[in-house]
């Protein structure tokens, strides 16, 4: 993989720091998009060197929007799936492998699914919509 000169995140609107369940109780998000960054980049060690430090953020970054449109889905429905389709493509006009998002959303599945089954279930069924187009 050849490296990749990226800047970390910066400017614009921050990433969620919190979403709410369907409960309405209020959820951090950032230590779980941490421990999904933690397991993407364990399994995918390329990353590191392709992307350095400012890929982690990146990682952070996607994954606290993930995370924030999986508690709305299932609070409101209908946001996940364009979600993640639009994501998908913006990731592949970077030339990101956008099968690695499929398996990121996995991941978060994987962390959140003791908790919030419900929040896993929706991540779980967004794979499908990975690569299709709006």
């Amino acid at each position: 993989m050849t490296r990749r000169d990226i800047s970390p995140p910066r400017g614009g609107t921050p990433p969620p720091a919190v979403s709410r369940d369907v409960r309405g109780r209020e959820i951090e998000l950032r230590p779980l998009a941490v421990e999904i960054c933690r397991r993407y980049r364990k399994e995918f060690p390329d990353e590191e060197e392709r992307y350095g430090e400012a890929g982690n953020a990146w990682c952070v970054h996607d994954n606290l929007h993930i995370l924030n449109w999986a508690f709305l889905e299932t609070a409101h429905g209908s946001v996940l799936d364009h979600q993640v389709r639009w994501l998908g493509r913006v990731l592949a006009a970077r030339e990101f492998p956008v099968e690695r998002l499929a398996r990121d959303l996995e991941l978060a599945a994987d962390v959140v699914r003791t908790e919030h089954p419900d929040v896993a279930a929706a991540l779980e069924r967004a794979t499908a919509s990975v690569g299709v187009p709006l």
